[in-house]
């Protein structure tokens, strides 16, 4: 039945290339939230600093890498909307996080996936023992030993 399902892994280095690609994902994904939130985080920035001015005041905004001379009038409503855009895709993000991490606890779960720790790790666990169990193991996120 495995054969006929394109997404199941036929052997253990399936299982184990598909567990890395679904934790690179979420690296992904968490990296884009992070940038994401410092764009928004530059955009509150700028809202604060020419809110308190006067709207006929000149103000220059960056449009797709051409400064444009504007009024604060016209600019501070369109850089609200676009720290609004900027947090709901946040918001889809960080959705998008908590599925892909529940997917992958469902295939550690399937797969009976242990990560592997690294050796300094291992000196501090020296006298907890593993049960019988049999599964994949999978080394820390970063190696590529």
């Amino acid at each position: 039945m495995a054969a006929s399902d394109p997404k199941e892994p036929i052997n253990e280095q399936g299982v184990v290339n598909m567990y890395n690609a679904m934790r690179t994902e979420l690296n992904q994904i968490y990296s884009k939230t992070t940038e994401l939130e410092m764009d928004a985080s530059e955009h509150s920035l700028v809202i604060n600093a020419i809110q308190p001015l006067d709207q006929s005041r000149r103000c220059y905004r960056m449009i797709g890498g051409v400064l444009v001379e504007r009024t604060v009038k016209e600019v501070l409503p369109a850089v609200q909307r676009n720290k609004e855009g900027i947090e709901e895709v946040i918001a889809r993000l960080n959705e998008a996080a908590e599925k892909k991490k529940r997917e992958i606890a469902d295939f550690e779960d399937k797969y009976k996936i242990r990560i592997r720790k690294s050796d300094s790790e291992v000196k501090d666990d020296g006298g907890k023992k593993e049960g019988s169990s049999q599964g994949v193991l999978v080394g820390p996120a970063g190696s590529s030993e």
